[in-house]
């Protein structure tokens, strides 16, 4: 059964993904964090079936401080945004281990998403307030993570385009929330979201 619900598990993950992602235009409704958590959920159990060696366990470690990244998000959006951003941030670390060793020729690369960075944080600064250094601090992680991407020696197509999804989702997120409202934000964010999970957990396994 378990091989069954492997073999199947991009479909299975999108159809979970689907649903929270098109219940948003309902919002708010009871329990809507645990219907936003279910992919990462799915993806936790598939990651630790996959639990073998000390990289994985870190992986693994990221996907969870994930759902809980989500759950705080979602659960009180406002009250709770730095939870959200602390879960996300140990999340990212957690990934940025995983993809360890680096390769130290390609990175040079490293200076497109440094500038991108750089030109995200500028926009959304002044929008900060007291969260001007958890956000630089945050940002700075996740470019990281998405470099490790590129520059890791068990670099594939899929951990790339994770690691850039993620990027997209999260500037999508700042940008909604500290500079100007863009419509349907919320279903851009959440498809390139979990997308950059799914293609990351994707792209890790099949080093």
């Amino acid at each position: 059964m378990y091989d069954v619900v492997e073999r199947y598990s991009g479909y299975l993950f999108a159809l979970l993904a689907a649903i929270f992602v098109l219940s948003t235009f309902y919002k708010p409704y009871p329990l809507s964090w645990l219907v936003k958590v279910l992919p990462l959920l799915f993806l936790i159990i598939i990651a630790f079936k996959n639990n073998g060696t000390k990289s994985s366990k870190f992986f693994l470690t990221g996907l969870i401080f994930s759902a809980f990244g989500d759950f705080f998000l979602d659960y009180d959006r406002i009250n709770w945004f730095v939870f959200g951003l602390g879960a996300f941030l140990v999340a990212h670390l957690c990934y940025i281990k995983s993809l360890m060793p680096i390769n130290k020729k390609r990175m040079a690369i490293v200076m497109l998403y440094v500038f991108y960075g750089i030109a995200v944080f500028l926009l959304i600064s002044a929008g900060l307030g007291e969260l001007f250094v958890p956000v630089l601090v945050y940002m700075s992680v996740l470019l990281c993570m998405a470099v490790a991407t590129l520059v890791s020696c068990n670099s594939n197509r899929w951990l790339i385009a994770g690691g850039l999804s993620f990027v997209i989702s999260d500037s999508l997120l700042g940008i909604d929330k500290f500079y100007t409202a863009i419509p349907y934000a919320t279903l851009f964010i959440m498809v390139s979201y979990y997308f950059a999970q799914y293609a990351l957990m994707k792209g890790f396994y099949r080093r």
